[in-house]
């Protein structure tokens, strides 16, 4: 019989790359989602009867526990992503993003496996031209961060998961997020051809949404040797400021020009370097560079209009 997994925030923007690649690995896969927007992110894994979609909250005891029951794997992607959605919705983040995790924590066997994607943001404010290793302490500032990371020591203390902490995501999917930083600097400068910058030599990591779904495979693969353990995902070409990430864009679109001004400031202050050496170890390595990312979200924008809100 295949493996069962659940995987709570199933339709979100890492959900609709990783589901049809467990799908396609011959997984059965529970999706569990509120599906809110109507979103039809997952829509093609219903030709698939391995994919059972499951609408309703990843804070329902009652369905999780019922969920769990089948469940050989769990991957809890259900989230409030990033600083300042946390801060406009503090009791959802604080419920969602630790309470619901720790609630299915307590729900399961021994036996099931957990894997668990956290955040670099964890971090903070990095030493200069020290990378950041799984031993660096975590030093998270917003309430994300915070959540993220009390989530994770859970998950390790429990004697039976992995973490994955995970650089800034890029790259095109079928529940696009445009928010992302590299994501969002390549659709200014495909529509705007112009952004201004803020902390611009503040540098961080990136990763590629299909690396992410691939690292989330690898970690079932090789799951007792990486068990109880947390593991950096990002590309190790790819440790670069804003200011060099624009210099890449330009590469691809060149009219794209910035400026800097000091309008704002990042609410998890990233601005380290991250050394991926201990997943790689074990075998992963990304297919997807940067460079190809941003040529791939230069294609995908093609597509896309951000109009919901105009009248034109």
């Amino acid at each position: 019989m295949n493996e069962r997994v659940l995987i709570t925030g199933a339709g979100g923007y890492l959900g609709s790359i990783l589901v049809p690649a467990l799908l396609a690995r011959k997984y059965r896969v529970v999706a569990l989602d509120t599906f809110e927007r109507g979103d039809t992110s997952l829509a093609a894994s219903s030709i698939d009867a391995g994919f059972e979609p499951v609408r309703g909250d990843a804070r329902d005891e009652d369905l999780v526990r019922s969920l769990l029951k089948s469940a050989d794997i769990i991957i809890p992607l259900a989230a409030l992503v990033g600083a300042p959605l946390c801060k406009q919705d503090p009791i959802a983040a604080q419920t969602i993003n630790l309470d619901a995790v720790k609630m299915m924590l307590k729900l399961m066997s021994k036996e099931q496996r957990i894997i668990y994607p956290t955040t670099n943001s964890g971090y903070g404010i990095g030493q200069k031209d020290q990378f950041c290793t799984e031993e660096t302490p975590l030093n998270p500032i917003s309430l994300y961060g915070t959540t993220k990371v009390e989530a994770e020591r859970a998950i390790l203390d429990r004697g039976n998961g992995v973490t994955l902490r995970l650089a800034t995501v890029f790259g095109m999917a079928p529940r696009m997020r445009i928010d992302l930083l590299v994501n969002d600097f390549t659709w200014r400068a495909v529509t705007d051809r112009a952004v201004v910058i803020f902390e611009g030599d503040a540098k961080r990591n990136y990763i590629h949404v299909r690396d992410v779904s691939k690292a989330f495979l690898h970690a079932i693969d090789n799951y007792e040797k990486m068990n109880s353990n947390a593991f950096n995902v990002g590309l190790s070409s790819a440790n670069l400021s804003k200011l060099e990430l624009c210099a890449k864009i330009k590469e691809h679109v060149p009219e794209f020009v910035w400026t800097t001004a000091p309008i704002g400031e990042d609410p998890d202050k990233r601005d380290y370097i991250v050394s991926n050496e201990k997943i790689e170890k074990t075998g992963w390595y990304p297919d997807h560079t940067l460079d190809a990312g941003i040529a791939e979200l230069v294609r995908g924008y093609r597509m896309l209009r951000n109009g919901r809100y105009s009248n034109v």
